[in-house]
């Protein structure tokens, strides 16, 4: 492989290739592989580093009370991953820790190779702490391996480029903060010294935000920052600093020469967190032959020969018959179903309308809305039967969000007689793909102004499956009433004219009248009217919000300059 050839490095705490190599937890990582796979397609000469999680995010099970309980993942590296000859040794306080580098090579449409470098401190010279900080992705609680896995992604990461013989990088892409003590390095490459200038950098860096959560942003106190990093730099700039800590979203924004947020509306959220920052909008995609399932994968290559390379040519689905459609359909739906009473023994029916829900639980994402008044559910499903199917894990500190876990699960069991409920375990890259491409319905109801894009929708419509979910993120430019799918708030609603617990309740009452006087109708009696909107899922969304745009406007706006 000639390295020279590539000029862009993409770091990312995670990255998820495949269901087989756990090294993602949910939508960032899978956003990261999609990136890559689309650039591999369409050869752009990026190279990418992530960590090797050795252990993974977890394996979650749920336990007959619904209790989530957390096991680690143990996959087999050797079998996927190739160790190269390369080592880098980094200065952590005033420890050397020392790197070694695994190699995954993801091949494009066209033959194009791209490589993705995993990092891994598993080596016999560093000491017990350091051989760990590959282990585990997001370890809750510890902000000194923490800073620590933050080093070795972004300072560790720049040297094993070098170390692997990459010298004509011109962009560093940080997906997220969590790389961006590279810019330490590249100062000092840049002009020989440990005062770090973040303007001497901006050239060179590329930083996409991704969470208008506050919990999402990561900081360090900044005696613990300037005893870890005193190798690296003799001041850490008053910019970067905030309450008395290290902001690694401070330190990206102010390192960087080309920012942006992942959907429009987020946009306009990142400009209120951080003023003064040119932040760019570039809505974010999902990698079409990845996710579009193999029933729709052979409609499109009737309709669309060239849709792997270019999605947007999907607008030649609207020459599929209805029983085209429906018969894709009916092939994913029935796999979903199949898995999921085989999975969850709740005897639920093929021909039932089916409703998904599957993310990371949190608070923000609202994961029981739905249910929040169940006796509404078991009415309309007395009417039309009606099913639901949820997935998702929360993070092993994250106690609200695994005491959603246990609610939802409670409900299901408590209802049993009146609604098929089913709650999948460990929702990973394979449980993703069946729920997409087999829901009848996915729902998304997160705190508006909370979600910075989504991709699950996306996953969903480029399969022909409608979304009912708030306007936020992806959804509020792909939104078109009863043509792609539905809206739960209004489009300028006043959010500080309720709190949160009554704005919830709003919303749980807008998904249950659309559901009872809309949707639900609409599917069992007006099935005409249901396959026109699930070509226009994929004609209007599946060919516009894919990573082979997404990744053609990184290059012309950020790449190629």
């Amino acid at each position: 492989m000639d390295h020279s050839k590539y000029n862009i490095a993409y770091f990312s705490m995670e990255i998820g290739i495949r269901n087989s190599i756990p090294t993602y937890s949910g939508g960032l990582g899978v956003l990261a592989g999609d990136t890559i796979k689309s650039c591999a397609d369409l050869e752009i000469p990026l190279v990418a580093i992530t960590m090797i999680n050795e252990h993974g995010y977890f394996f979650q099970q749920i336990d007959r009370e619904g209790n989530q309980v957390a096991q680690p993942t143990n996959w087999a590296i050797n079998d996927y991953l190739e160790l190269t000859p390369a080592q880098a040794i980094i200065k952590i306080q005033d420890r050397d820790v020392k790197i070694q580098v695994w190699q995954y090579i993801i091949k494009g449409a066209t033959g194009f190779e791209i490589p993705v470098y995993f990092l891994d401190s598993n080596i016999a010279s560093n000491n017990e702490f350091d051989r760990h900080l590959t282990s585990h992705l997001y370890k809750g609680g510890d902000l000194e391996y923490r800073l620590s896995q933050e080093m070795v992604l972004g300072i560790g990461g720049y040297e094993i480029l070098k170390k692997l013989g990459y010298n004509n990088i011109k962009k560093y892409h940080m997906n997220e903060g969590h790389s961006a003590l590279l810019t330490l390095k590249l100062n000092h490459d840049l002009c020989n010294s440990k005062s770090m200038t973040c303007e001497n950098t901006k050239p060179y860096c590329i930083f996409t935000t991704h969470t208008p959560v506050a919990a999402g942003h990561d900081q360090f106190p900044i005696d613990m920052a300037q005893r870890f990093l005193k190798h690296y730099t003799d001041n850490i700039p008053e910019k970067v600093i905030q309450n008395n800590a290290l902001q690694m979203t401070q330190l990206a924004l102010h390192s960087s020469g080309f920012i942006n947020a992942v959907s429009q509306k987020h946009t306009l959220v990142a400009r209120k967190m951080f003023p003064g920052f040119d932040i760019k909008g570039i809505t974010n995609g999902i990698h079409p032959p990845t996710w579009v399932s193999p029933p729709f994968a052979n409609l499109f290559d009737k309709y669309s020969p060239d849709w792997r390379v270019k999605p947007d040519t999907l607008t030649n689905i609207k020459d599929a018959s209805h029983q085209e459609i429906n018969e894709a359909h009916y092939i994913n739906k029935k796999k979903l179903i199949d898995f999921t009473n085989q999975l969850a023994n709740v005897g639920m029916d093929n021909d039932f309308f089916t409703i998904c829900f599957g993310r990371r639980i949190t608070a923000y994402k609202r994961p029981d809305l739905i249910l929040l008044t169940p006796d509404k559910i078991a009415q309309i499903n007395n009417i039309r039967p009606v099913q639901i199917i949820f997935a998702g894990k929360a993070h092993p500190s994250d106690m609200e969000g695994q005491a959603f876990i246990k609610r939802i699960n409670q409900i299901k069991n408590d209802f049993k007689n009146d609604i098929k409920i089913a709650y999948l375990e460990n929702y990973n890259i394979k449980v993703a793909k069946l729920m997409t491409q087999g829901a009848d319905l996915w729902l998304n109801n997160p705190i508006p102004g909370q979600e910075a894009s989504g991709t699950s929708g996306m996953k969903a419509a480029i399969n022909g499956v409608p979304s009912l979910s708030t306007l936020d993120g992806w959804w509020e430019e792909g939104w078109e009433e009863d043509v792609t799918g539905w809206a739960i708030n209004e489009p300028e609603e006043k959010m500080d004219q309720y709190t949160l617990e009554e704005l919830k309740q709003k919303h749980a009452n807008t998904v249950y009248e659309k559901l009872e006087k809309h949707i639900v109708p609409s599917f069992y009696n007006n099935q005409t009217h249901w396959l026109e909107i699930m070509k226009n899922c994929i004609i209007k969304n599946g060919t516009y919000f894919n990573s082979h745009r997404m990744c053609h406007e990184y290059w012309d706006q950020a790449w190629s300059k």
